[in-house]
């Protein structure tokens, strides 16, 4: 079994209204890379949300009154805290530096994937940008697959991945928040293991281990590689969504 990741070459700095479709193909083709039935496209988030205008002046910001209480309280910017507010369902734990949220999209995160890194602004010395998160990456990846397949005949996958921090282990890691094309989740209950027991619980993150691995080939400062062909990926392509992936309030027992 092998499974190959490449890092895409040449992808200029994404604007909005950017066409990544384009861009991902001509950088393939830049790669040397032909795609073939059941390859993988990772994209960094970073660029899925600039090519969406997610980008935000922080000078347009006016933070409301909750803002300015948690922006004390953590040591923040409250023009940040507000957009965070504005991206989520629900604050759920503070300290200074950190506001861990549950985000609109569903899953629990730092500072609701607001980002400052790796986002130009239009040079203008008094502005200053953040990022934010895709609305819906389930249909970014759709709609970048889907025109790719057009394009080239091909049945690909595509997956958007963001760095996230572990309630429970140092570091940040890759993980799936966008998807389309690729099961999110392998369900291996009732498969044998090699003494013939029958699994009982292993339900298996496919989309974030996948990930982890797209996000240590793009780095996280100053690579320039938000793009990632997959090919050998050990299990069939099919649908899945981010949805798969969250953990239902009831069973989660670290809220």
């Amino acid at each position: 079994m092998t499974l190959s990741l490449t890092t895409l070459q040449n992808i200029p700095l994404i604007r909005q209204n950017d066409n990544l479709a384009d861009i991902l193909l001509s950088s393939l083709a830049e790669t040397k890379i032909g795609l073939q039935n059941d390859d993988i496209l990772i994209l960094a988030q970073k660029v899925v949300s600039k090519a969406e205008g997610r980008i935000r002046n922080l000078a347009e910001v006016i933070p409301s009154a909750r803002a300015v209480e948690l922006a004390e309280k953590t040591q923040k910017d409250a023009r940040v805290v507000e957009l965070m507010l504005q991206e989520s369902n629900e604050i759920l734990r503070t300290r200074v530096g950190a506001i861990i949220v549950e985000h609109k999209l569903g899953f629990v995160c730092a500072n609701a994937g607001i980002d400052h890194s790796n986002v130009a602004g239009l040079g203008n010395e008094k502005e200053e940008y953040v990022l934010l998160l895709p609305e819906n990456p389930d249909e970014s990846a759709r709609r970048v697959r889907d025109e790719i397949r057009q394009r080239t005949g091909t049945n690909i996958g595509v997956m958007i991945i963001d760095s996230h921090g572990r309630a429970w282990r140092n570091g940040t890691v890759g993980i799936c928040i966008g998807l389309s094309g690729i099961p999110a989740v392998l369900d291996e209950r009732g498969w044998k293991d090699l003494f013939g027991y029958t699994l009982q619980v292993t339900v298996v993150g496919v989309a974030d281990e996948l990930a982890a691995a797209a996000s240590l080939m793009m780095g996280q400062a100053a690579e320039g590689t938000p793009a990632v062909h997959v090919r050998g990926f050990p299990y069939p392509l099919g649908e899945g969504s981010l949805k798969e992936l969250l953990r239902p309030k009831e069973q989660d027992m670290f809220r």
